[in-house]
């Protein structure tokens, strides 16, 4: 059964908006190096920083992840095409997930608990992801979409849940679809 048209913009606004960083239509090394610049440099870490080698180090692991599972044709980029049916695969039996998969999870929920308290808040949220061009007002709309209105506390354990949402679920109204900041996805 092919991707629904739901599901199919989900992935792909993830895969224009966190992965394909320099605009290129593939994911390739490249949008790694670049998002560990953007990001180093959003957080204050310089070259020499312990923080900046472990996002390098966390960062390559996942793209070598992503390309040794997603890249079919071996050309050193993941398509659009590749990158569905890899999470086609993952949708099968979310509980399943590919070591990467699990890295990029975990490096997101770090990414934007940026206070280190073990949860996200709607400040945090926000600020990491308007640092991706989404705008503040949807962000936070976003936050309070999953997070009942801040009645849950988002930690790494709930994250994981929302994520297996948005990358499974059908419904359209399911708290996971709205982690990545996006609120709507007509």
């Amino acid at each position: 059964m092919p991707i629904s048209p739901f599901r199919m913009k989900k992935l792909m606004y993830v895969f224009n908006v966190f992965f394909d960083v320099n605009k290129s239509g593939q994911i390739d090394r490249k949008d790694f190096e670049l998002a560990i610049e953007r990001i180093c440099k959003m957080r204050g870490w310089s070259e020499g920083d312990a923080q900046y080698a472990d996002t390098k180090k966390i960062l390559l692991q996942v793209w070598e992840g992503l390309k040794q599972r997603a890249d079919h044709d071996h050309d050193g980029q993941v398509s659009h095409e590749e990158w569905c049916s890899m999470w086609d695969e993952y949708a099968k039996n979310p509980d399943k997930a590919l070591e990467w998969q699990l890295s990029y999870m975990d490096f997101m929920f770090d990414m934007e608990d940026t206070s280190g308290d073990g949860a996200i808040d709607e400040e945090e949220f926000a600020s990491v992801c308007v640092s991706y061009g989404i705008p503040e007002q949807e962000c936070r709309t976003a936050f309070r979409k999953f997070s009942a209105n801040g009645t849950i506390e988002i930690t790494r354990q709930k994250f994981a849940e929302l994520w297996k949402a948005y990358f499974a679920s059908e419904d359209p109204n399911a708290p996971g679809n709205f982690i990545f900041g996006k609120i709507s996805f007509d």
